[in-house]
């Protein structure tokens, strides 16, 4: 989704560093006065500093250092401008964003690159996870929802390295993606219909392409009466229903025990009985579980992928087969009578840094294996033949 009213860069002033010195002086007073990290205890630290500051500056100068102390620093005013979906550090004063129009420079200094390091170990620790010479990357959920990728030297050269996913606090609705020409309008009636149908949906595409963004917005449209049940590996869904059960798997702790996998909360997930079973991604031995499920009657179900077309995701599905222990012949036999529907997204497929849909399509076995033939693209519009293998399935299935 874009975000017209969100500038293309940040105002350094938005988001600036505050003086190292201070920032350690603050640390070290708060040391001697143990206590909750709030915006109190840090106003009454700047105070016991000697610093002297108008009623208007302090609060600002709390909000700040209250940041660099305990949320994510220098990047947090960032991380919480609203239309932000990703950003990324390549180094101390390699910053980027992207407001929902690609990926912009940001003017912002996170210091030295110690600063960095330091802010990935703290990032790290918060949720739940080590950074260090002896596990190097690390990839955690923090508490209030945005996901942290963060490696550091000698994996990432010379420099720390991080990027950050921020979840969205709000649904769309298929209503709202229409009108940004996210979801092209001859598809509107199309995709009411394999909602109504219960047709089980496949999206595919890149990474930070807006699969999320869809599929939230496809399970928003669902019947209120049905119950979704939602297998994600980090929490990312953000669905407008009144019956939704998330479901997110866990990490190893520091002392490498507590994990749960994708594999195991889907085989739980199918226990809870779902209307309608949604895995937001799939990318590892879950495959076989999901398209188990999509063959025993659990009618309506919903996934993500990565993929670079329609055409690739066959392909994909039996890579990730061959992870669960899957045969290519029972991928490609599952996969046909599982999944009715494909839709991919690509990035400026709506205009220069706009995502959207492209293309759809709908899987049918050709000797013994899945191919898939196109019921409309960007270029092309409807498929004849495409559009009638979709009604020969649609035909097949009751409307909810």
């Amino acid at each position: 989704m874009s975000s017209p009213a969100t500038p293309a860069t940040v105002d350094p002033a938005d988001a600036a560093w505050i003086d190292p010195a201070l920032v350690a002086q603050i640390r070290s007073d708060l040391l001697d006065h143990p206590g909750p990290l709030t915006e109190a205890a840090v106003a009454a630290a700047v105070r016991r500093s000697g610093r002297v500051l108008g009623s208007a500056a302090l609060p600002e100068l709390v909000a700040r250092l209250t940041a660099q102390l305990s949320g994510a620093g220098p990047l947090q005013p960032l991380l919480d401008r609203p239309g932000v979906t990703d950003v990324f550090v390549n180094g101390p004063r390699d910053v980027w964003a992207d407001f929902g129009d690609g990926l912009v420079p940001v003017p912002l200094s996170l210091g030295a690159e110690s600063d960095v390091r330091a802010l990935a170990v703290r990032l790290a620790a918060s949720g739940g996870r080590r950074l260090d010479d002896s596990s190097p990357l690390v990839d955690v959920r923090l508490p209030d929802g945005i996901r942290v990728n963060a490696v550091i030297p000698p994996l990432s050269g010379e420099v720390t390295v991080l990027s950050f996913r921020i979840p969205r606090p709000l649904a769309f609705g298929l209503e709202d993606l229409v009108r940004d020409g996210f979801v092209p309008a001859p598809l509107v009636t199309l995709i009411a219909e394999a909602v109504s149908r219960r047709a089980n949906l496949l999206i595919s595409g890149g990474t930070g392409s807006g699969k999320t963004v869809l599929l939230g917005a496809i399970l928003s449209a669902a019947p209120e009466r049905h119950r979704l049940l939602i297998v994600e590996d980090s929490r990312e869904l953000a669905v407008a229903h009144p019956h939704v059960v998330q479901l997110s798997a866990r990490q190893a702790n520091v002392e490498g025990v507590g994990e749960v996998q994708l594999t195991t909360l889907v085989r739980n997930a199918l226990r809870m009985r779902p209307d309608r079973l949604v895995v937001g991604e799939v990318r590892g031995a879950e495959v076989r579980d999901m398209l188990t499920a999509l063959n025993t009657g659990h009618e309506g179900g919903c996934a993500t992928i990565h993929a670079n077309t329609c055409a690739a995701v066959p392909a994909r599905l039996e890579a990730l087969g061959a992870l669960a222990g899957m045969s290519a012949a029972a991928v490609h036999a599952q996969t046909a009578t599982a999944i009715d529907l494909l839709l991919h997204i690509r990035r400026d497929a709506a205009g220069p840094g706009r995502r959207g849909i492209a293309e759809v399509a709908v899987p049918v076995l050709v000797d013994d294996r899945v191919r898939t033939q196109p019921v409309w693209d960007r270029d092309a519009g409807f498929h004849p033949d495409g559009v009638a293998a979709l009604q020969r399935t649609f035909a097949a299935k009751a409307p909810s």
